[in-house]
Order: C-alpha cells, then sequence, then structure tokens
C-alpha cells in the first residue's frame, strides 16, 4: 500500500494559465536504446540533438549513452548544449550512461525518473522508441488530457515511424474513447528541421483541459 504517495507536475503557464510556447527553455526528449536500427533513425536523433541545442534549449531525457538516446545526447553536447539525465539504479549499466551529460540524477524507479522528466520540462519531444518510450509519450498525453500538464508534445516520424500509432490514435478518436479536441494534444513533424517550428506554432492548451478530458456526446 502506497502512504503518502504524490506526483506533482510543475505546469508552466502564463498569468493567463496557458503554456507559452515561445518561452521553452528545457526540453524532454524521448528516445530508443536499441543499437539495431537504420541509420536513418541514429542520423534524425543527432540532428534533433543538434538543432535543440543551438536554439539554446536545454534537454532532460533518459541519460542513455546508446541507441537514439546516445545519438541525440551526443549531438546536442557537440553544440555546446546543456543535457541533463535521469536513470534509475537498475538500468545504469544497462542502459550505458551516457558519461559527458551536464547534469545526471539517479533514482530509485521508473516512475520517479518518468516523473522528474516531465516536470523539469516545457515541451516534450519523442523520436521512434519502443515500449518504455510508448508509455513515456502516453503518460505525457494523459497529463495534458488532464490538463496537468501543458506544453507541446512533438513526435519525430522520422521514416514514417509512427504512422500506424498516429492512425491508432485516430481510431480512438473516431470510436469516441477520446474527444476531437484532442488530437490538438500532439504535433507530427517528418524532420527534425521542423520542430523548433512545431513547438512555436503548437496549439494553447491549458488546465480547463480538465473539464473536457472526458467524452461526452457534445464534445465527442
Amino acid at each position: 500500500m502506497l502512504t503518502g504517495a504524490r506526483l506533482v507536475y510543475n505546469i508552466t503557464m502564463t498569468d493567463n494559465n496557458v503554456h507559452d510556447s515561445n518561452h521553452v527553455k528545457m526540453v524532454t526528449v524521448y528516445a530508443s536504446s536499441s543499437a539495431a536500427l537504420k541509420p536513418v533513425y541514429y542520423d534524425a536523433a543527432r540532428r534533433v540533438g543538434e538543432i535543440l541545442a543551438s536554439a539554446g534549449k536545454s534537454i532532460i531525457y533518459g541519460a542513455g549513452g546508446g541507441g537514439l538516446m546516445g545519438s541525440m545526447a551526443d549531438g546536442a553536447l557537440s553544440k555546446n548544449g546543456k543535457v541533463y539525465g535521469v536513470v534509475p539504479e537498475f538500468l545504469q549499466d544497462l542502459e550505458l550512461t551516457h558519461r559527458g551529460l551536464t547534469g545526471l540524477k539517479i533514482v530509485k524507479e521508473m516512475r520517479i525518473r518518468k516523473q522528474l522528466m516531465l516536470e523539469e520540462s516545457q515541451a516534450v519531444v519523442t523520436l521512434p522508441g519502443g515500449s518504455g518510450t510508448y508509455e513515456e509519450l502516453f503518460e505525457a498525453l494523459t497529463m495534458k488530457r488532464l490538463g496537468q500538464w501543458v506544453g507541446p508534445i512533438i513526435l519525430v516520424n522520422t521514416n514514417g515511424f509512427y504512422n500506424g500509432l498516429l492512425a491508432f490514435l485516430k481510431h480512438s478518436i473516431d470510436e469516441c474513447f477520446m474527444g476531437s479536441s484532442h488530437l490538438k494534444m500532439w504535433s507530427v513533424v517528418d524532420e527534425p528541421e521542423q520542430v523548433l517550428e512545431a513547438i512555436e506554432k503548437s496549439h494553447a492548451w491549458d488546465s480547463d483541459a480538465l473539464q473536457f478530458a472526458n467524452v461526452t456526446t457534445t464534445n465527442a
């Protein structure tokens, strides 16, 4: 039984309680740790890191030194970017924690890792990944749907990787498990060079989203 457990997200908002995408300072990046991917994925991940760092955005991610996580971090660090990692104790060796990060937090469990990665940032960029990346992405989407975190969520659809997932999300809306307004929770880009513009042009979102989180016949 959990006693006194509480997850708190620091929602970045303007005085009008609306997220200001022009003042994104820290970006959370979700990405795969796989070392068996096609080169196109590693290239895109590195470019994402380079682009975010060149724009003066700090990055927080899962601390991996390999896979897309490592490529992204290497790209950012090559442009003198600030890259912070969060890793659970038990994953330090499995994901080969990056040794050149600006800062590293070692935590006890995955849920704390996910919480810190999200609460410290004002935007999420999701690169291709597996079940861990999906879990992180859907937690961010859920918190945004509930108005508990309101930043832009960008999917980098390298090589059409997320086409199937995007079709499934649209299917969820068509079947009224999500409302049509929830389509505005995320943006999709094909190339890393489109990420910054997607962040800037993301749909306004605020804590009032809780009022239409539940789908009814009037907001489906």
